[in-house]
């Protein structure tokens, strides 16, 4: 047989055996479980850490000591930014809520003001005499009272938005290619790109029965990626091969996000309840805090609700915690294990 009938021969063999085998991962038939194939993947779920979550958690020991109600607001995307294939938004849409978990991790007491959409259909309902507290009643009878005071208000609330969103703010890169000059020698080529973009996040905390905005902060963290390739041309007698290797990463932007939100609400707290220098600061040995008391005084009792003179509208860039990148930085996670998400220790 000629190689050219063999090849032709083999073709639908190689056709065949691809399709037995992915037979076995995809059936037009579900199966029992009422599933065409087992999705892959096992990777157990995990807390979402950044950084500065631990010493976010440190603050509970003096949040406890008088709870100030905090409520979150607006915090939205002016970026305006889209992905470039036009699947959505290239930042979250849940600043908001990344806000409530930090404070949560603060041991903040918190008031919801975000979405009271429920909250306020059931008020209806009892102002309309339809909801019963009583499990067992099964009829007309004894409707939900509404009493006034019965909710808590806010003593602040934090509002803001992500205000930034820079691709490629730089990038390097090197490439080259290489072998013998025959026509048929090997060939080889490498290349590795670097990009590094950032983001930006402007956040207020305003006195709910006074609308001062009584502290201002503004944050960017840069975001960076990289690629490597390589490969390899070469004739082996009759035949080529040509072997290509390579590997992508870019640090995960709504991470980015999350860790902005988190390092200003520690801030934004750290100036609230006057938390000693050096207190929460990771694994950072600084005591250049200017949040909190001056060395050899002793803590501040937590503020009353109508003292507000510790805390400034103006937002300060020149703080020597702000000028210091990693206060409050720290590898230590107490809930899940960060390196997983190849964090730097």
């Amino acid at each position: 047989m000629t190689a050219r009938g063999k090849r032709y021969l083999l073709m639908p063999l190689v056709f065949g055996l691809a399709a037995i085998a992915l037979s076995g991962c995809i059936s037009p038939v579900p199966d029992s479980t009422g599933r065409y194939t087992a999705p892959i993947g096992g990777s157990p779920v995990i807390a979402d850490e950044t950084p500065y979550s631990t010493a976010l958690r440190c603050l509970d020991n003096y949040t406890a000591r008088k709870p100030i109600r905090i409520a979150v607001g607006q915090i939205a995307d002016y970026t305006g930014k889209y992905s470039s294939d036009n699947t959505g938004h290239a930042v979250t849409q849940g600043a908001a809520l990344m806000a409530m978990s930090a404070l949560a991790k603060a041991g903040v007491p918190l008031v919801e003001r975000f979405d009271t959409s429920v909250a306020e259909l059931e008020l209806k309902y009892a102002n309309n005499k339809l909801i019963t507290d009583d499990p067992t009643a099964k009829g007309p009878g004894d409707y939900r009272k509404i009493y006034a005071g019965s909710i808590p208000g806010s003593n602040y609330y934090l509002v803001g938005g992500i205000t930034e969103l820079n691709f490629n703010i730089r990038s390097v890169g090197a490439n080259g290619d290489g072998g013998t000059s025959t026509s048929k020698g090997l060939k080889g080529s490498a290349g590795a790109n670097m990009y590094v973009m950032n983001i930006a996040l402007d956040l207020r905390l305003v006195d709910t029965d006074t609308l001062e905005v009584v502290d201002v902060v503004s944050y960017q963290k840069q975001i960076i990626g990289h690629q490597i390739s390589a490969g390899v041309f070469d004739f082996l007698g009759q035949t080529f091969f040509d072997a290509s290797v390579g590997e992508s990463a870019l640090e995960p932007i709504q991470l980015a996000v999350r860790s902005v939100i988190e390092r200003a609400t520690l801030e934004m707290m750290t100036r609230l309840y006057r938390v000693p220098a050096g207190v929460c600061s990771g694994n950072l040995n600084s005591s250049d805090d200017p949040l909190a008391d001056p060395p050899g005084q002793q803590p501040a009792p937590a503020p009353t609700r109508t003292s507000t003179a510790y805390v400034t509208t103006r937002e300060n860039p020149n703080e020597p915690s702000r000028q210091n990148p990693y206060y409050g930085y720290s590898s230590d996670d107490p809930a899940a294990d960060v390196s997983l998400r190849g964090g730097i220790d």
